[in-house]
Order: structure tokens, then sequence, then C-alpha cells
């Protein structure tokens, strides 16, 4: 399948962060060499979740290759199996004399403010959520921006004017996606039914494919998850069905999920959120102590950080609607809802 996916201009801050010791206090180890180094820690929905915390660790190694470094020598991550795991790893890392840490999902957020509060000469980055602190810088998306791009090619191209949205939790980041993606079918065709149902869980697929299951079998033709490793249960599904001949899709999020429909080729586009050159190009000013703390980064469409991943399954017709919303959202004429 032919693809183009649009570039992506950087604008990234980082900022100063102490992490939160568990237990005893928050000196960095006197031990740990002089030379700059950056780590991030992965929410449980691991960094093999061909999605969000994959996009990100693939940025970090981005980043090592550009450094010429090696996995643990300059660069590392450390894997979460709960959310209990997220304070001790960020105390670990920070402790160990990490320069920065990244802690990758919007639900890193109390424990990023806690643990910067006594590691104050690290720096923090959080990725998909705001946390206060001088040392904590916070990147995140206009998610509804691309996925009222979304909305759009799923009321254009579904065959049953009903189409389906699936959400890992009901937070602020998954929000936006939902009113993009519902402002998007909706520009298009006012009367479309969009089903929307939450799995509570990031990193459950076999709840994701049990809700696919429900919005296709009750009619619904095209969905998109927004649902880290939750959704690639829907596109299980999607691929069950394709195989007994029906005809569904699935519109992948954060990166390219393309691969993620074969063999039976239900992707039909991404949404593309650039986390991992935001990733890359924090540790890169990080390094080059060209980071100032306190800050939100945003980046939109406008800003080339988040976009839609044009393929050959889309008609050219469709292909001309997204351009001239894109434009519109662009320019300002189009303000994309958030809620």
């Amino acid at each position: 399948m032919m693809k183009k996916q649009y570039a992506f201009v950087s604008m990234m801050t980082v900022a100063t962060v102490g992490l939160a010791a568990c237990g005893g206090s928050a000196d960095k180890d006197s031990s740990k060499k002089d030379e700059f180094s950056v780590a991030m820690v992965a929410d449980k929905g691991g960094i093999d979740d061909k999605s969000f915390n994959q996009s990100a660790w693939e940025g970090l190694q981005a980043y090592g290759k550009e450094n010429q470094l090696k996995k643990n020598e300059g660069y590392s991550y450390l894997q979460s199996k709960s959310q209990q795991d997220y304070q001790p790893n960020l105390s670990r890392l920070a402790r160990s004399g990490e320069d920065l840490v990244f802690g990758i999902g919007n639900t890193f957020n109390e424990d990023i403010e806690t643990v910067s509060k006594q590691f104050k000469d690290t720096q923090f980055a959080i990725v998909d959520n705001v946390v206060p602190g001088k040392n904590v810088t916070s990147i995140t998306f206009k998610e509804n921006e691309g996925a009222y791009l979304a909305g759009i090619v799923a009321a254009m191209q579904t065959k049953t004017d009903h189409i389906g949205f699936v959400g890992g939790m009901k937070m602020d980041v998954i929000e936006r996606f939902r009113a993009g993606f519902e402002a998007g079918a909706k520009s298009v065709n006012p009367k479309i039914k969009v089903d929307v149902q939450y799995a509570e869980d990031f990193a459950a697929p076999e709840k994701g494919q049990a809700i696919a299951a429900g919005m296709y079998g009750k009619g619904a033709d095209i969905i998109f998850p927004a649902a880290g490793g939750t959704g690639n249960g829907v596109f299980t599904e999607a691929k069950n069905r394709k195989k007994n001949g029906e005809d569904v899709s699935v519109i992948g999020v954060d990166r390219d999920q393309k691969e993620e429909g074969m063999p039976e080729d239900v992707t039909l586009t991404s949404v593309i959120k650039r986390v991992d050159r935001a990733v890359e190009d924090t540790a890169n000013a990080a390094k080059n102590g060209k980071l100032t703390g306190g800050k939100t980064i945003r980046y939109g469409l406008k800003e080339q950080g988040v976009d839609l991943v044009e393929s050959d399954k889309l008609s050219k017709e469709t292909l001309k609607k997204v351009e001239q919303a894109k434009k519109a959202v662009i320019k300002g004429e189009t303000v994309v809802p958030e809620q």
C-alpha cells in the first residue's frame, strides 16, 4: 500500500525535574559517570505495544543511534508491570544518575509530580499530560485535530453510515480523540451513527476485541480505537471478520498501524502522533543544554505533530476532503472541539 507520512517540525523544550525516591534520600548516585544519559519508563502496555510506548522507545533508539550510543550506555528504559511500578521506576532512574527521565503516558502525572520535587537536579519530561514544576516539561498533542481527519475518512468511506470509537479510558487525552472523531464524521454526515465505548484499560486486547465484536455486530463497519495495546484487540476482531467475508476496517492510532491489519489488510489509515520525534528531539535538546523547564508544548496539524497516513484505500474524493479540512484547521477557519 502506498502511503505518505507528513513531515514533522520539531519544536521541543524540556525541563529540569526531580523524581521522587522510594524511601531514603533523594540524592543521585555519586558514582554515576559524567556522560549525559537519558531513560524512559514505559507504562504497563510495554515497548512492543505497537502504539504509544513503542513509538516513544523508537524515538529514544533514534536518539541513541544519532549520538552513537549503545542501549544501556547512554539511553535505556524500564518496563512497568502495573501503575504501582511507576513511582519506584522513576525514582530508581533518578537516583542512578540519569540526566533526563521520561514518563510515557498520561497516567504518570501524579508520580512524576511527586518524584520531581525530590530530584531537583534531574530533568523530567512527561508525554501526553501536563505536570507543574520548574524541572518538568510537558509534551502534549492536539489529538482532536488528527482525529477530526479520521472522522472525515470514516464518514466518507463507511457503507453503513455507522462507525465506532473505542477509548482506553475516559480522560482528557482520549476525549480529545473522541470529540475530534465525532466532529469530523458529523461534518460530512450529521446523521451518522457513532458508537462510543471505553475499555477502562490500555493493556487489555481481549477487552478491545469484545467491544469491537459488539460494534461490528450491530452494524458499524469502521472502528477507531484510541486505547493503546487494548486497540490491538480491535484489529484482531476485524481480521477475523474479514476472513469470514465481512467488509470491516480499523483506523489506527499513534503510529502507522498498517502492519497490524495484515495480512487481511483491514487498516484503512492511521492517525499519527509523532511521539518518536518528540522524545528524540527532547533528548537532544537536554543533551545540548537547550532545555528550559516549567513549559507545556502542544503539537497539532500546524506544527506537523499529528497527521493522517495517506493510503490508496482512500478514494480521491476522500483525500480531497481531508486535505481541505486540514488546511481549514491550520488556517484557524475550523476549530476542532476537544470535549
